[in-house]
């Protein structure tokens, strides 16, 4: 049984090297789709009895772990010099410096990479993060997978 669920931030970034508009500063309103495979959960008198998780526990995961930190944020390449001395004469302003240019494809991978750890396979259910989709936009998306 597959489930998946939705949640919605918005950050800023920009991809140096593009060769159009992406280059410049600019910000998104991203969805981030979470979809774990398991079996459906049959211990009585439990919580989860009759699903694979609880929604509302792989929306706090994800929300603690990817959502919060990256929300309302700018997420920049660690190598973007130039923006990243811009961004540290903002006090106090919110930046996630990340490892690799910060494309949606980039930014899956990475929540991916970070989600993998977190869902537990708790109730001996074979609890597995099967993929992450990422949309930049509400036309356009990538899917991470294992």
């Amino acid at each position: 049984m597959q489930i998946t669920t939705r949640l919605e931030f918005d950050a800023g970034h920009r991809i140096p090297s593009h060769k159009s508009q992406c280059r410049n500063l600019h910000g998104h309103r991203y969805a981030i789709e979470i979809t774990l495979s398991g079996d459906i959960i049959e211990q009585e008198n439990t919580s989860e009895q009759g699903m694979v998780m609880d929604f509302s526990d792989v929306k706090a995961i994800a929300r603690r772990e990817v959502v919060d930190k990256w929300d309302h944020a700018f997420l920049v390449y660690k190598n973007d010099t130039a923006v990243l001395d811009f961004l540290n004469t903002l006090p106090n302003h919110k930046t996630v410096v990340m490892n690799e240019v910060p494309t949606a494809e980039n930014m899956a991978a990475e929540a991916f990479r970070i989600l993998q750890a977190c869902y537990q396979d708790t109730y001996g259910n074979h609890l597995k993060l099967e993929q992450v989709r990422l949309y930049e936009t509400p036309n356009s998306w990538v899917d991470a997978v294992k």
